[in-house]
């Protein structure tokens, strides 16, 4: 089991895809593809895949490379040449259904009758388990444990019914149940879908004569490409030189905006802070969420500081809403990644202090506000409310830009089971008294909606327990062996002090 997830205390990052085509032919889009890649690394680092195609070569002939871990660890200058062709998809994953092999990285490659298809998925789909049984009834036999090699199988199986692949793309999205974005690559096109409610991001771009598909318009930042627009939730765009503009769209599954389920943590914490998603800034919701917290529930202190990387922003907009000064309380290890050694028991503290280092000159004596995004299990917040007491803290305040997690999600974020919340059947009194906070806060329920404009609906299931489709009745991600472990004894074996009980 990874117990760098446990000590980590946040929920997993989801995964990120990314498509390039070049309508020009050069044969660089694996270099592309990476540096994309590298902006969205944030959304998974557990594995990661790039697969291209040359347009003008042999039809169907895909070229791909995958590894666990980092981008810039799994892909050299050697490899990133071998890799030629103008059009392709890439992958990172952080696995929430299916266990954290190679066999599951992505982008998945298939042949079949028709050619050929490479496909990058984020999100989890709630029929996933339905839909594999009816295709094993068929002969289908399953390479991978993860739902995405359902949804290449279903668009393979539809292709040969479709005049166009994208075609088939829809036909299958008519099947889908839960959240998926999707970049599929075939020989001369390059297809971009959201589900109807668009849980989970992506957007076009534009850089000369090459379009671009994202999971964040970061990653077009990146690489010098204009942001285009969003896919809407519901639409499939194809991408292709034989369309007028490059681009043909089918909206015919698109559903209102007040109907969407956008994942509203994508604000609070998924999303790097300098994306837009839906024409909302992330960094501007998150500042909203700061401010938010201010208002509701202030507290008189010296000093409004953020835990790293992630309670930032919001903590500028407590700070700025408050007039308490903002200060950095923390210095983070940026080189440690989540590879480093997973800890024993008995070194617990320094796994996070391995992490992060208390300012003793910027907190001792003060009263201190510290933002951070959520609280999921409680596994790491008492230690770091125990560093800034011991580095000199008179009293340490906590302030959450988001409310307490009562309901796991099914959509693509591993929060977990009710059980495994520290805010499931306990007080905010009680969780105050377990982290060692003098006070402790929530975002209000209320204040979601506001942090994106009310302009559409979003996804709050994991705070209110009322999600936009409805669950399956198991629990599909009993296959990733983290889950597993965890549900083995209702809390994590050898650990009895990580309050999951």
């Amino acid at each position: 089991m990874d117990l760098s997830r446990i000590y980590e205390d946040r929920p997993g990052e989801e995964c990120g895809v990314f498509g390039c085509y070049d309508f020009d032919g050069n044969q660089t889009a694996a270099h592309t593809i990476y540096y994309g890649l590298l902006s969205l690394q944030h959304r998974g680092q557990e594995s990661c895949g790039i697969a291209v195609s040359d347009t003008e070569g042999p039809k169907g002939k895909i070229m791909s490379h995958k590894e666990m871990g980092l981008v810039n660890e799994a892909f050299t200058p050697e490899i990133l040449d071998s890799l030629k062709g103008n059009i392709g998809c890439g992958h990172v994953r952080y696995s929430t259904s299916g266990s954290s092999t190679i066999e599951n990285a992505q982008p998945l490659v298939l042949n079949y009758v028709k050619g050929t298809l490479a496909i990058a998925h984020n999100g989890n789909l709630v029929n996933a388990n339905e839909l594999k049984n009816q295709l094993a009834y068929t002969g289908a036999i399953f390479q991978t444990t993860i739902d995405s090699e359902v949804i290449a199988f279903e668009i393979a199986r539809n292709r040969l019914k479709s005049r166009t692949v994208e075609d088939a793309v829809g036909l299958t999205m008519d099947m889908l149940k839960g959240a998926y974005s999707l970049v599929v690559m075939s020989p001369r096109k390059l297809i971009g879908a959201r589900d109807p409610f668009g849980f989970r991001p992506l957007c076009i771009g534009k850089r000369d004569n090459t379009w671009f598909l994202a999971s964040e318009s970061c990653a077009l930042d990146t690489i010098g490409a204009t942001f285009i627009r969003d896919v809407e939730p519901g639409e499939v765009v194809t991408i292709t030189p034989d369309a007028e503009g490059g681009i043909i769209s089918d909206k015919s599954r698109c559903i209102s905006a007040d109907k969407w389920g956008t994942c509203i943590f994508e604000y609070i914490y998924f999303a790097r802070a300098d994306s837009t998603i839906q024409k909302r800034s992330v960094y501007n919701s998150r500042i909203l969420a700061g401010k938010f917290l201010a208002q509701d529930s202030p507290v008189d202190a010296d000093l409004v500081v953020g835990v790293p990387e992630s309670g930032n922003v919001a903590a500028m907009g407590y700070a700025a809403q408050s007039g308490i000064p903002y200060g950095v309380a923390f210095m983070k290890n940026s080189y440690v990644g989540r590879t480093f050694i997973k800890p024993t028991q008995k070194s617990r503290e320094s796994s996070v202090q391995v992490k992060l280092n208390p300012i003793v000159d910027a907190v001792a004596g003060k009263r201190v506000i510290m933002v951070d995004d959520s609280i999921v299990r409680g596994t790491t917040s008492d230690l770091i409310v125990q560093m800034l007491r011991n580095a000199g803290a008179r009293e340490v305040h906590v302030r959450i830009s988001s409310p307490p997690f009562l309901w796991p999600c099914y959509f693509g974020t591993d929060v977990p089971a009710r059980e495994q919340l520290i805010a499931y059947g306990r007080s905010v009194d009680e969780i105050k008294n377990i982290i060692g906070a003098d006070s402790l806060a929530y975002l209000e329920i209320p204040r979601l909606r506001e942090l994106v404009g009310g302009s559409f609906g979003c996804c709050d299931g994991c705070f209110t327990g009322k999600y936009p489709v409805d669950p399956p009745s198991e629990d599909q991600r009993g296959e990733n062996e983290f889950w597993t472990g965890l549900r083995s004894e209702g809390s994590v074996a050898g650990l009895p002090d990580l309050r999951l009980d």
